[in-house]
């Protein structure tokens, strides 16, 4: 069961090292799967070879390299490739629309838009985060008191005093573990969280809106001033992991869950 496994290696992420958690994964996965490990600008190329499915991993930001993305995608479509995660992901996947469509909905996320014409729809704040709309990895963030930007083009957030981040790990629809970073100005000085059932309900919610049936989804939300969760993005493209904070165990069951999943994928 060949599986064709999309990894930049040589990413320079901050504060994080791709490199170590796909070789990590890599090294259990071959266990039970032969791979193939590729650049994600090779990974196109690389299809008419004859695996059963290629897994995207820790490639980095797609805008680095959206045409081979882009293309790639139409290629495996129309090849009928199996790409994990599947190419239907709703969320950071198909680029932020989603937040938008998240505000309108009224799901528990940091307000929205995309327009500063309607700028009165958000709380009133000192300050508000700008960022493009095409982003990715806090890319062209800015923080201002009046923002701007062409309508359509850009996504503003009221900046929120928040108290901590945390995130929530899945595979498939089932929850694998958690990681909060209790110093807001250290996103990735991460810790074990022990979520509530109330925090687990929050996460599941979105995990349940992408209707994923198969793949690894990441819920990154924000402790606000008054205690709720709101959601900062739901990634479903190719979240980092952070394995190497986890205990032996929790690595075990979670290579387990992936194993099945991708058992279960190709099968």
């Amino acid at each position: 069961m060949p599986l064709l496994y999309v990894t930049d290696l040589a990413y320079p992420a901050r504060g994080r090292r791709y490199c170590d958690e796909d070789i990590f994964l890599t090294s259990r996965l071959r266990a039970d799967f032969g791979l193939a490990l590729c650049h994600p600008a090779d990974a196109e190329a690389l299809l008419p070879l004859g695996f059963d499915a290629v897994i995207v991993r820790n490639s980095g930001p797609v805008l680095h390299y959206q045409e081979a993305y882009d293309s790639f995608r139409a290629a495996a479509l129309a090849a009928g490739t199996p790409v994990y995660n599947p190419l239907t992901g709703r969320a950071d996947m198909a680029g932020k629309q989603y937040l938008l469509d998240l505000t309108a909905a009224g799901y528990p996320v940091i307000p929205t838009i995309d327009d500063p014409a309607r700028l009165s729809e958000l709380p009133q704040v000192p300050t508000y985060a700008v960022k493009p709309k095409q982003g990715a990895d806090s890319i062209g963030l800015t923080f201002t008191a009046t923002p701007d930007g062409p309508a359509g083009a850009v996504l503003i957030q009221p900046r929120i005093d928040f108290a901590y981040e945390v995130s929530f790990y899945f595979v498939d629809d089932a929850f694998q573990y958690a990681l909060y970073a209790p110093d807001p100005a250290r996103r990735w000085e991460l810790e074990r969280y022990d979520p509530t059932e109330a925090d687990l309900a929050f996460a599941r919610a979105f995990i349940d809106w992408n209707t994923l049936d198969h793949g690894i989804q990441r819920v990154d939300a924000c402790r606000a001033p008054s205690g709720e969760l709101l959601l900062v993005e739901l990634e479903d493209l190719n979240p980092y992991l952070s394995l190497d904070l986890l205990p032996a165990d929790v690595q075990n069951t979670f290579v387990a869950a992936l194993t099945q999943s991708l058992r279960s994928f190709t099968g």
